[in-house]
Order: C-alpha cells, then structure tokens, then sequence
C-alpha cells in the first residue's frame, strides 16, 4: 500500500480519534509509519467487539445486583481482564482473586486489599464497592 492510500476512516471513541500506525512505501519506495485514523472494516469489527463486552458487563451487572457476584466480576469483565491478570497486578494469588468474586467474601475485604483492586483497576475505593 502506498502512503496515500492508507485509511483515514476516522472513529470517535468517547470523544477521541483512535491512531494506528501504518506501514506504507513512500514515493522513494521505501517502507515508512505512516499515522491512520482507522479502516471502516477494523471500525466496524470494534464496534462488534465492543457490544459484545458490553452486553457480558450487563449480563455480570445483573447477578452482581441479584447477589451472584461481587462487584468485583463487574469490573474484571468491564476492564478486559482475566483473574490471572488482576493477581498478577494486585499480587495476591489466582484463587484469592477467585474467592473475591463471590458477595459474601467481598464484603469481607479490608481496605488494603480493596486498595489494590481499585488501583489494578482504576476506581475508587468506593466505585469498586457498586456496579453503574
């Protein structure tokens, strides 16, 4: 592809354009990064992709609020992250992480441990405790 033909599709999320860069061969011929605003294709795979994450983070919502699951899974699924990852950012054990995802030891928790969950996760203290 050369570098005028890169997609500029641009893609708005939450008031952002999303970048990639692009490899593309120059006038010279040469391979150069060339800066896209997105491709209509890769767009509309995101949106597929984001809709489907947001109707598990419902589906979730709806048990945390049923009293299933803590608010933790919410947040688990509403960043994208497996309970392996969230161990690994928080330094405690798969199976503690595991064992928070169920109400009655979540409530259990300890300001420190809730700490390290909402820094892993970006949210408050607070924001972790509730589901949107």
């Amino acid at each position: 592809m050369k570098v005028e033909e890169v997609p500029q599709d641009s893609k708005f999320l939450k008031n952002t354009v999303i970048r990639d860069v692009a490899y593309a061969v120059d006038n010279e011929g040469n391979y150069t990064s060339v800066i896209s605003e997105g491709w209509e294709v890769k767009n509309d795979a995101l949106d597929v992709t984001w809709d489907a994450i947001g109707e598990k983070c419902a589906e979730i919502r709806e048990k945390v609020l049923a009293g299933k699951l803590s608010p933790l899974a919410y947040h688990l699924e509403k960043n994208i992250m497996s309970v392996g990852l969230l161990a690994k950012y928080t330094g405690l054990t798969r199976r503690k992480v595991r064992k928070h995802l169920k109400p009655e030891k979540f409530k259990e928790l300890d300001d420190s441990v809730l700490a390290k969950y909402a820094e892993a996760l970006r949210v408050s203290i607070e924001e972790l405790k509730t589901v949107q």
